[in-house]
Formats: C-alpha cells, structure tokens, sequence
C-alpha cells in the first residue's frame, strides 16, 4: 500500500494502492493543453501557472474561475477526458472534498445563532453516548473543537482501508460506522491543546445537525445555503455515484510513475459531511463571497467563525469555524479551504473587499508535488495578481 499525504493543509484524501481496477489509460492518451478564458483579462502569471499545471505538474486539466465586484473571469487549461481529447470546460462541476466542511460549519452556525445549539456546550449534549471510548469522551469536547480541529479525536481517515472504496466505489457507507472507526483509537491530544485537521469532527457535526433539525446535513445545506443562494451547479449528492452537468473526468495515480487511472463515479458516502458535496468554481466563489460578508450568518457567529487559532504553518495559516484563513502577499487575509477527495483537488479562498477565486485539478491523489505547489501558489496568485499592492 502506497500512502498519498495531504498535500494543502486539511485535504480529505485517500491513499491509493497499486493494482486498483480503475481501468488504466494510455500514458499517450494526451492532448497538447490549451489555456482559455471565458471573459476578458490578462492575468498572465495565472495562465503561465494554470499551463504549467497541465504540463510540467501532471494535471490533465485545471481551471481558475476569478471574480470581483467588477466581474469575472474563467481560466481553464488541459484536458477533461483524456481518451475523448474534451477540454476542460468554464463552467465545469467536481468534487469538492473538503471544501464541503464551511457549509457544514455554516449549518451549525446558524442553528447558534437560532439558540438550538450552543457553541461551548459539550457534544455530549446533543450526542450523548456516541463519543466515548479509548480515552475520547464527548463531555469534553465542545461544538467549536469539533469546527476548529481542536477536538484532538482521531481522524478516521488514518484509519479508513482505501482499497475498500477503490475496488467497491459505489457501497454506502454508514457515517456511524466511520465515527466508530475513528473512536476505536486514542485520541491524538487533549480537547483543546492543539490544533490538526481531523474530518471526524465534521461527521459528528453532520450528526449533530440532524439530531436537533430532524433533516440531515443535506437535506439543511440545500434549505439553508443552496436555494437561497441559487447556487444552481452545487448538490449534496448523498449515495448518488455521479456527477450531474459537465464535468471533467477524475483520476488518479497509484505511485509517482504510474499511468492515469480513472475515478469519477463513487458513493460519496464515505466522505458524508466532511468531504461528499459537488460545486462548481463560480458557486463556491458565491458562496464563499455571501459566507464572509455577513449574508449567510449573523454578526455574533461570523465573528466567531472568522475567531482563528495559528496552526503552526510558516505562511501564517490559522482555523477558524469552517474557514482557513491565510496572509495575502498583497496585504489581506485570504479566507477559504482547500479539498481533495479520489479525482480531484481544489482549493478556494475570498477577501473581505470582494475577490474570489476557486482552483482546480483533476488528478487526486498521486498528483506531483509540483502539482500541489502550484495549486496551493494559484489562489494567493489570482487574489493579488490584479488586486490591491501592500
């Protein structure tokens, strides 16, 4: 079994293993990548970026969807199927791994705000009895550890059998089952002591949304965020195995050399609350936009989602409820997160004054380190190339 680490902070991520029957492509079933834009603007180091993505890095396709208060702009670059030749189309949907974690936060925010959860209660309190066991114990651990990654529980993804989800990508998994995978393990350090990314938490905080509401995340996400923000292109897909609309082919790669594998079609149950959801670049761009300027959220609960704690990272990057923030080299925060989940990588981020930006690669995981370089270089990039100088 070869592992894949995450490669862009709290990356949902499975290792792949040599020997998956993905159906392996052709190392020549390529096309000489192309860097197109859907609107008017230059952004040359983008598209130098977004090129080399393509080529250098490994990525058979990638896009870069921008926007501003003056309008906006998709870069697209390689490939969405590399047998058919296809390229990657502007208005194309993916996975989004990870980057399903702030509408959950969201969700749970909102029911604060509602006074039918509280914050610093126990998750006891609205789960009682699930968290115990092995040194973890839902009396100690807060709502805001399980949003903040500060709970210290184990992240069941350590502990998930990838060739399970790779040789049967269409079984259902139960996210019970997945917490009870995580909770047959120690702790990784005392609620509240440190910080590190553990998608556990975001399943128990799935739970708790359908413990107090009656719905599932789901079904609370669509009420709640979806409708009222016409995000028309984004979906919770639940068990369904597809992907609806254009969209690019996912793959992966098995070890560094290996051919492309496909991965489009699975069961994102195995990801549920913490990774499952589906967007595109211009929704999640919405979204995030509506998210940090107050439309989604009431001012108590937006202070406290945007309330961050330094993870230790050199570029200055801290957690707060649902939301990374990072420093901008052109002054700023950039607020966001990052996904990845089998076929695809992404990563987004917005400024307070009105810039987005969301990122995608359809290779994940076995993508290059080149390849996660460049991926974690594009948003700071698209943020600043034509934005604000310090």
């Amino acid at each position: 079994m070869t592992p894949y680490k995450r490669a862009l902070g709290c990356l949902l991520a499975l290792a792949a293993t040599a020997g998956v029957t993905l159906g392996a492509l052709p190392d020549d079933a390529r096309a000489r990548p192309k860097t197109t834009a859907s609107a008017t603007g230059d952004h040359p180091q983008l598209r130098a970026l977004l090129h080399r993505l393509t080529t250098a890095d490994g990525s058979p396709g990638a896009l870069v969807t921008l926007r501003d208060r003056s309008g906006g702009t998709v870069l697209t670059s390689g490939l969405a199927d590399v047998r058919r030749h296809t390229p990657v189309r502007a208005d194309s949907r993916f996975r989004i791994g990870s980057m399903t974690k702030p509408f959950v936060a969201t969700v749970v925010l909102q029911l604060v705000g509602e006074g039918r959860v509280v914050l610093d209660a126990p998750v006891e309190r609205y789960l009682p009895g699930v968290v115990r066991g092995h040194g973890n114990d839902g009396r100690k651990i807060t709502v805001r550890r399980l949003l903040q990654h500060t709970s210290g529980l184990s992240d069941y993804l350590n502990h998930l059998k990838p060739q399970g989800v790779i040789d049967d990508p269409l079984a259902h998994h139960d996210t019970r089952d997945l917490v009870r995978l995580a909770l047959a393990h120690r702790p990784d350090f005392a609620p509240g002591t440190d910080v590190r990314c553990s998608s556990t938490g975001y399943l128990l905080a799935g739970m708790l949304i359908e413990r107090v509401t009656g719905h599932t995340y789901g079904q609370e996400i669509r009420r709640r965020v979806i409708e009222p923000l016409h995000l028309r292109r984004t979906s919770v897909p639940g068990d369904a195995p597809g992907i609806s609309g254009p969209h690019p082919r996912g793959y992966v790669r098995t070890h560094k050399d290996a051919p492309l594998k496909g991965s489009t079609a699975l069961n994102p149950t195995f990801a549920g609350p913490s990774g499952s959801m589906i967007s595109s670049g211009a929704d999640m761009n919405r979204f995030m936009d509506a998210l940090v300027r107050g439309k989604l959220l009431r001012p108590a609960q937006l202070r406290q989602m945007m309330n961050t704690r330094p993870t230790g990272s050199p570029d200055g990057g801290a957690y707060g409820l649902g939301l990374e923030s990072h420093p901008l080299p052109c002054g700023g925060l950039a607020r966001g997160y990052d996904g990845g989940v089998p076929g695809y990588q992404t990563i987004g981020a917005v400024t307070v004054d009105g810039r987005q930006a969301t990122a995608m690669a359809n290779v994940f995981p076995g993508e290059t380190d080149a390849q996660d370089d460049d991926m974690r270089a594009a948003i700071p990039m698209a943020l600043c190339e034509d934005g604000p100088s310090p």
